[in-house]
Parts: structure tokens; sequence; C-alpha cells
């Protein structure tokens, strides 16, 4: 029979795969969720999913985001208390009433969000993780186990750095030694690799897919990366709105089937070709010898020049913690540069509302609900801040229009495709997809000249990224000229014209975007290093 098994949907696209003979038989699960169910109040975030890992396992776990995939998680963790269904461990059930009771029983996570203690050393992370810390702590002893453990392991940090001094890949490799040390023998990975270069994300990754084979640990992916599922995983399980959707073995399933699994018989925005535009002269955005915060510290800028012309999308990859967020600050006006210019169409650009107004600049921050909105306030209000104390002709007024202003917001909102159940609902009530794309109206509303963008897709589903996307190329070809600023190099590479890498707050590399960069090469320099120099180390 088939080892794809789409269930049974029409929006999928697929057929249903016929039942299991007699002779498709395995051996026992190391963990099963059987019919879990979890609602909050009336709203059922998980409708009767079952999945099951096979000691030595490597399975992807895919879902937009409300897919279900953190809630069915927190379920196996002890997070969350189940209204239905149970976790099957070793062929008996288990009652895992909390996270403590999940390590326990051999089962960790390695988190989206690191979980060290920044001020400790990575030895003393690693000790303090266990559960039977013993009061007085024999250090000699711990560290002298602790170096033969790491001695084992092809995944090398500094036991006496503290967690504040590492690399985002140091604390990302922390994370996963620290599960290891503990004995994990299910280990479940939320987005492990979005901190980390293309080199050091296949490192991990198959670290950990030789480990399952050789250990028979099971290990769950939670990506959004479909080249992850198909280069390291055996099996996936696809969820979509609370419910499984499809399941089956990686070999046997396109990136196609699983994107239509997970999306259903909804159209993605198509993203506009790029319009073919000559460069000016003189460039919108201009950044020459700009300093900001504490020099060679972590997130401080040192940038010598940083042009950004009409027309042109300019990406800015790196690694988180390089300065990419103070950076982004500077045009926001959360930040100040300590030195050096910031000029946008050749006038000085201090970050005031009304030099962005002058000067058509524009901002879609990273989390744009805490950082670009009052959640309390209506989508009306939200979308108005632009604009709320000029008239339809751009002269000030003393009185608000708030005729104006929902009519304006009633526009937006059908040209943004912004789902609300009105100009007057609290923007908070929204998903973070169209949080995004109503602020993105909001600074797309008027004209632009300049649109400075932070991780714009991060956390969201497949129809809101291909609908940011579409925006972004759509502002570039008429003319704004678009700083993109993205952890996620695949997106840099997909959306940019040019391509500059960020590391210890400098520019440190520049290649054109597309087809013809280089990732291997733009990884290098996220890394530190260039790739030159890589090649020479594995030589």
């Amino acid at each position: 029979m088939s080892a794809v098994t789409p269930l049974h949907d029409p929006a999928d696209g697929l057929e249903a795969a016929p039942p299991p003979s007699r002779d498709d038989h395995r051996e026992r699960p190391l963990l099963e969720a059987v019919g879990l169910t979890k609602r909050f109040g009336s709203f059922t975030a998980l409708d009767d999913v079952s999945l099951s890992l096979q000691a030595g396992e490597f399975h992807a776990l895919l879902g937009e985001n409300g897919a279900g995939k953190s809630t069915l998680v927190k379920c196996i963790l002890g997070y969350y208390h189940p209204d239905a269904g149970g976790v099957i461990l070793d062929g008996r059930e288990q009652a895992i009433d909390n996270p403590r009771d999940a390590r326990r029983l051999g089962i960790g996570m390695v988190y989206q969000h690191f979980t060290l203690v920044p001020a400790m050393t990575v030895l003393e992370n690693l000790v303090m993780s266990r559960v039977d810390v013993p009061r007085l702590i024999d250090w000699k002893t711990e560290r002298r186990a602790l170096t033969e453990f790491l001695a084992t392991m092809p995944l090398k940090v500094p036991l006496d750095t503290p967690v504040d001094r590492l690399s985002a890949g140091e604390r990302q490799k922390t994370e996963i030694l620290k599960q290891l040390y503990l004995g994990s023998r299910i280990l479940v990975l939320d987005e492990p690799t979005s901190v980390l270069t293309p080199d050091e994300a296949r490192e991990v990754l198959g670290f950990l897919r030789a480990r399952a084979s050789e250990t028979g640990m099971a290990v769950l992916l939670i990506t959004h990366k479909f080249a992850e599922v198909t280069a390291f995983c055996d099996r996936v399980t696809v969820l979509r709105r609370g419910a499984k959707v499809g399941e089956g073995r990686v070999a046997d399933l396109s990136t196609t089937q699983m994107a239509a699994m997970m999306i259903g018989e909804r159209e993605l925005a198509a993203v506009p070709d790029r319009a073919a535009i000559a460069r000016s002269v003189q460039p919108v955005l201009s950044l020459q010898n700009v300093r900001s915060g504490t020099a060679a510290t972590r997130g401080s800028v040192a940038i010598d020049r940083l042009d950004v012309f009409a027309g042109e999308i300019v990406g800015i990859a790196g690694i988180s913690g390089n300065g990419q967020k103070r950076l982004v600050d500077l045009f926001s006006g959360q930040e100040h540069p300590d030195s050096g210019t910031i000029r946008v169409k050749g006038e000085p650009y201090d970050a005031s509302r009304r030099a962005a107004q002058a000067l058509k600049v524009r901002c879609l921050p990273e989390e744009p609900l805490r950082n670009a909105c009052v959640g309390r306030m209506s989508v009306s209000d939200n979308l108005a801040f632009r604009s709320f104390d000029r008239n339809a002709e751009g002269a000030p007024i003393r009185l608000l229009d708030k005729k104006r202003m929902r009519s304006e917001a009633e526009r937006m909102i059908a040209a943004y495709s912004v789902k609300t159940q009105g100009p007057s609902a609290p923007i908070a009530t929204l998903s973070g997809g169209n949080v995004q794309r109503a602020v993105l109206a909001r600074e797309l509303g008027g004209e632009a000249d300049l649109l400075v963008a932070a991780n714009p897709c991060f956390g969201l589903d497949f129809g809101a990224v291909a609908d940011i996307r579409a925006q972004l190329i759509a502002a570039r070809n008429r003319g704004t000229a678009v700083l993109l600023v993205s952890e996620d190099l695949d997106e840099i590479v997909a959306l940019a014209d040019r391509i500059l890498v960020m590391f210890e707050g400098r520019i440190v590399f520049e290649c054109a975007g597309g087809e013809t960069a280089d990732v291997r090469e733009i990884g290098a320099h996220m890394a530190g290093h260039s790739a030159a120099e890589t090649i020479g180390e594995i030589a």
C-alpha cells in the first residue's frame, strides 16, 4: 500500500489512502498521542488528534499558525491537560500532569526561544537543569562528568563561558546538548534552525538525525522549512485548524502535496514580477559612519555606509543579536545614533513623526502589535495613526474626523484583505497575520518613498506570508526603496535585489539577491568568517 495517508478532505486535493493491510505491521511505537482533544471555552484548539513516534525516527510536524501544533506538543509535555485522549509511552498510558513528569519520562523539548539563564555559564546551566540537583553541588565532579559527556558529542560549546556571551548558534547547541545530557528519549524541536546559519543548521540536524538512528531516540521536528523535512525526516504529520489532515512517509510526498494538506483549497496571493527600474543617481536612504550603542557589544551598530535606492529591496541578513534590532529602531525613533548621519532623499532624518511624514518614511517593525499598535484601540484608530491630524488634502486639522477615519479604515481593510469583525474591533483581537496586514496597510496607505520592514513574515502562516511578500514586491515596483531586515535567509534571497550581511553590528558582505545568491557564502559571513575560510576548515 502507499505509505502516504492524507485523511479524506476534499480541500486537500488528494485521495484518501486505502486502510492498512495485515502485512503493514510495525513494531510498537515509542510514544503515541491518542485522540487528543483540547478546548478553550467554546473554541476547539485540538480535535481528536493522534500521532505516533517510532524509536529512532525523525518525524516532522507541519501546519500553519493556529493549526494546533503547539497545543498538541503542550498536551504531550504536560503544560495542558487534554479534555479527551491520552499519551502512551512504551505501550503504557501515562498521566503527564506537568513538564516535570514529562522530564522524568524522558520527554524533552528545545523551544523556539532560549530557556538558558544568560548570566550563568554553560556548565552551571546544564547542571542546574537536572531534576535531581543536590543541595550541595560538587562542581569538580560535575565538571569532570560534563567534560566526558561533551567529549562524545560533535557539538562543541565552552563550559565556562556565560550564556550571554555565546553566539546564537552556540546557545542553540547548548539547548540541544542540555536535553541530551538530561537523557531525553523523545526530543521535540520547535523551529530549531531559526537562529542558525545554513551550515550550522545542517550540522545540528545531521547530528540529531544520526543520534536518533544510533540510540533509538525519537525526534519530533516542528518546522516551516520543507528543505529540512525532505533532507532529514522519515515521516510527517500535518495539522490544519486543530485536526490531523494527513500523514505519510516523506519519501512518498512532494512538497506540493505537503503544502496542499497544510492550506487546503485556499489560493495564495501571487507574487508580482519584478519591474525593471533604472537606478537613480541619489539613494533614497543613506547611512554614513553611523554608530549606536556601546561599541563592540552585542546588538550595537557600526555601519560605515549603507545605501538603498528607489525601486529596490535591500535585504539585511544576519543571525539574531548582531545589531539588526537597533538598526530598525533608528528608523522608528526608539534608538538614536551616537554619531554619523542618516539621510533620506538627501535630507537629515531624525526619526521624528514630523520627519517621517515629510520624507515619506514608513516602518513595519518586528512584533507590530507591541511596537506599532495600541492593542485596546480600534482597528480604525490604529490605521489612522499616520493621518488622524490631517484632512484629505493633507492640511492640519484640530478636530478628529471620525467618519473619514472609518471610511479610510474600511478601504484599507478591503485593499489589504484584513480579516476583522469590523473597523471598531480592538486591533488586539486580530490574528498575527492580520495585525501585520493592517500595519502594512497603514504604512503603505499613502505615498511611501522608504519602507523599513523587520522580520515581516515571522510566525505567520502561508497565506499571510504570501500576502506580505506580494505587498513588498508591489511597493518596490512602485518605486519605493525597501530595507528588509530578516533572520529568514530564504526570505532575504527570495525578495532582495541586493543582500548585505550584518555581523557584530557591521556590514561585512554584499551580493546580488535571487537565484545567483550563494547561500553558503552568505551563511559563512553570517557566522563571522568567509566561505574561503570555511572551505579551508573542511579541507
